[in-house]
């Protein structure tokens, strides 16, 4: 039986009834909440809400290290990630969804490797593309299976947070060829690069980056712009689960 995982952000803190949920003690730490884990035919889904089950846990404080190693206790083959961005590119409106397949870290201070401390096994792990791979091409064939328009290329910034950025920031960040920029995917991808796990991004663009609108930007518009755009994020996933269950 094949084993994945799913990690949902801002807008997705639940996806179901879960079948089973899974306590997992890290080395790290624990992970933000108790895995729920789904069974669809011949896949185990195991989904872990990023952020806890109320929204406790900021971006510059997930245990990132603990989650990804919780999913790696558990098995799976990869995660799929989802994640909140805003817009700096034209393609990348608010509403619109994104599978990025490159990224740029500005992000500080966070724990991002398992090779931190004396003794650790020293990993350099190639991250040339930290998205390519089965999960990626498998999210873009479901959004055609089920109809959807998604972009299927696009390099996320991913930012320090927990407050937005400046509009000079999102300057430098359009100058760096970022078409996106986030708070989550850092060090998330490379973490789950480090456990061997294959890890692919979907992305919400819930607003247009700072100093690209002419009206600022609220809380209220980005979660009105996640609730409408989290009816297609569940109709590609579960188009996505069927398919790879009917795989086999």
């Amino acid at each position: 039986m094949r084993r994945l995982g799913l990690i949902g952000g801002s807008g997705l803190d639940q996806w179901g009834t879960a079948t089973r949920t899974h306590t997992i003690d890290s080395a790290f730490g624990r992970p933000s909440a108790d895995l729920e884990e789904y069974r669809l035919g011949d896949l185990q889904v195991f989904f872990l809400p990023r952020h806890g089950t109320r929204h406790e846990f900021p971006p510059h404080a997930v245990n990132y290290r603990a989650n990804i190693d919780a999913f790696r206790q558990l098995g799976v083959a990869g995660i799929i990630a989802v994640n909140a961005v805003g817009g700096i590119s034209g393609p990348n409106q608010p509403g619109t969804l994104t599978i990025p397949d490159q990224l740029i870290d500005y992000t500080w201070g966070r724990a991002h490797s398992f090779s931190l401390d004396a003794g650790d096994e020293l990993q350099h792990v190639e991250f040339a593309r930290p998205f390519e791979g089965e999960l990626r091409r498998g999210l873009i064939s479901a959004a055609t299976d089920a109809g959807l328009s998604v972009l299927d290329s696009g390099c996320i910034g991913v930012s320090q947070g927990p407050r937005l950025e400046t509009a000079a920031e999102v300057r430098r960040l359009q100058n760096d060829g970022c078409d996106m920029v986030g708070m989550t995917t850092m060090p998330e991808a490379a973490l789950a690069r480090e456990a061997g796990l294959e890890y692919a991004s979907l992305c919400i663009n819930a607003n247009w980056a700072a100093g690209l609108d002419n009206t600022p930007v609220t809380m209220e518009a980005i979660d009105a712009t996640l609730r409408e755009a989290m009816v297609r994020v569940r109709k590609l996933l579960g188009t996505f689960f069927e398919e790879i269950s009917n795989a086999g």
